[in-house]
């Protein structure tokens, strides 16, 4: 064994703010890590096409030489290999803290961060140097959160039941974005989730109510147990305070797809909220473990200029939603609740990731006013404050992509010229979604639901296609030209033109307008027309 080690790029991570170092380590506690290794580049996605899974393995997967030079060299260091998989170029790996302390000198400790505690560490990581170019990132030594919603709707002087008399059934959606006709038959809808638990109940219930099948929901734990409520409610009070809230979240999820999916299977994957997290979900998706999505909804996210993601989390992150992208699977992922701030207090616009990743369809939300649908935002902008509003504006991090073909330039005048989000919205704010937690009404929203509502939308759409074709990732098509040479966007969405999305801080948002815009995108679903687009672009016109 060699002790010459050299610095793992892109592992940088500071401090998180206002953390405090409280402790080492225990040297001989436990510790999983995903390890990912290099492999062929992937190519651009081409819109309109998509590549079969064994086509993905077999020209794009790391190689076993590789594979097999990083499980021998962390051998070295008493490291074990629970899993090894080269179409998703990682390994899980588990040792002692201080055998992952020699093999990557991480010098982990334990944190305090707003009376939580968790495992972490600061700095750059190192690797022994024969795995130099070989490994390009390793992740679950810190266990900082970088998977954030915000649970709940404003405060009401209502009761939910009666903001629930309001509140938009699955029926109301269908009819509202003109779905296609189907319950979602033969299609697989995947929901990410990093916290919460599911109630089955709550989803008989829901579907009892709405006179809608109950679909079958597979849950798959990823490093985290897979609770059921009676566990839930048996936790301590503050910690069953904090699993009930985002339960609601991860119950809307489902329950949304359930009732525009009655017929579809949902498989609901619980990861951690670490950046390992992250790429083992996203690892699963790409293998189609335990099943292969037609699309995949994902409410969670971060800033993209949070620097709780290191710079190789975030690249292995957007490697892995191009997989998914080439497979054909749309990702859907909301836009974020807080407006053009995204709850960072620097004074600058932000966007969320991975909403803000080339490969993902970024989900935007609206509201109702009357008889009109505009863009959602309620006092002050930003739901940590109270009333939330829809995430959007121009990626600092991720350059604008070829086949986004529209130009936004931020009101401050920083000529920021990078990826646009959203792509498209749906509802997000009042009168909600009609919803069920623990046998009681609970309406809720946010871009949360949106999301979600959107992969309903792309499996139903899929269904629908005569004679079934392989899907394809819909983002790109929206910009491409359809049938009447204009966008696509223009005819398989409903214009949104009104409203915006300014929090404060900044104190500026962008706006609505006629066409593509950056808090509302190309608008809302307008459904049958969504149908052709499943394959290639001006398909739209023969399907409606």
């Amino acid at each position: 064994m060699t002790d010459t080690h050299v610095v793992l790029s892109g592992s940088d991570r500071p401090r998180k703010h206002d953390a405090e170092r409280i402790s080492d380590v225990d040297p001989a506690s436990a510790v999983e890590v995903t390890v990912t290794v290099r492999g062929p580049d992937l190519p651009q996605v081409a819109p309109g096409k998509s590549m079969s899974r064994e086509e993905l393995e077999r020209s794009y997967s790391a190689s076993q030489a590789d594979m097999d030079a990083v499980a021998e060299g962390l051998a070295d260091y008493g490291l074990e290999v629970l899993d090894s998989a080269p179409s998703v170029r990682s390994l899980r790996v588990r040792g002692s803290a201080a055998q992952m302390d020699a093999a990557f000198r991480a010098n982990l400790g334990i944190y305090r961060h707003n009376g939580h505690e968790y495992r972490g560490r600061e700095g750059s990581l190192e690797i022994p140097a024969g795995l130099e170019g070989i490994v390009t990132g390793v992740f679950g030594l810190d266990q900082r959160r970088v998977a954030r919603r915000v649970p709940g709707i404003p405060p009401t002087q209502e009761p939910a039941e009666a903001v629930a008399q309001g509140a938009l059934s699955p029926a109301d959606l269908e009819e509202r974005y003109r779905f296609p006709a189907g319950e979602a038959e033969g299609q697989t809808v995947a929901i990410a989730e990093f916290g919460g638990a599911y109630f089955p109940g709550d989803l008989t219930t829901f579907c009892r109510q709405q006179g809608r099948a109950e679909p079958t929901v597979r849950q798959v734990g990823l490093g985290v147990p897979v609770l059921t409520e009676q566990q839930v409610m048996a936790l301590p009070p503050t910690q069953r305070e904090q699993v009930l809230g985002e339960a609601g979240e991860v119950n809307m999820d489902v329950q949304i797809v359930a009732g525009l999916c009655p017929a579809a299977d949902i498989v609901v994957y619980f990861a951690t909220w670490d950046q390992k997290g992250w790429i083992d979900l996203l690892n699963d998706v790409v293998r189609g473990v335990p099943a292969g999505a037609v699309a995949v909804s994902v409410s969670w996210g971060l800033s993209e200029d949070s620097t709780d993601f290191s710079p190789a989390a975030r690249r292995i992150i957007d490697h892995r939603l191009q997989a998914a992208a080439l497979l054909g699977v749309t990702v859907c992922v909301s836009a974020g609740d807080d407006g053009s701030g995204d709850q960072l207090d620097d004074g600058r616009a932000h966007v969320n990731f991975p909403a803000c990743s080339p490969h993902v369809l970024a989900v935007g939300g609206t509201q109702l006013e009357g008889d009109s649908e505009v863009v959602w935002w309620q006092t002050p902008g930003r739901r940590r404050d109270g009333g939330g509003s829809t995430g959007g504006g121009v990626s600092r991090v991720f350059p604008q992509p070829s086949w986004q073909t529209v130009e936004v330039r931020p009101p401050d005048g920083s000529g920021v010229t990078g990826r646009i989000i959203p792509d498209i919205a749906a509802l997000a704010g009042p009168p909600y979604y009609q919803l069920v937690l623990l046998g009681r009404a609970a309406p809720n929203g946010g871009t949360s639901a949106a999301a979600p509502l959107w992969a309903a939308l792309i499996a139903r759409s899929a269904a629908a296609l005569n004679p079934p074709r392989a899907p394809v990732f819909l983002a790109p098509l929206l910009y491409g030209a359809g049938p009447d040479g204009h966008p696509l966007g223009t005819s398989v969405c409903r214009d949104i033109t009104s409203g915006n999305n300014t929090s404060t801080p900044p104190g500026w948002g962008f706006s609505a307008g006629p066409g593509f815009d950056a808090v509302s995108g190309w608008g809302v679903p307008d459904g049958p027309p969504l149908v052709g687009t499943q394959m290639a672009p001006g398909a739209a016109a023969a399907q409606t």
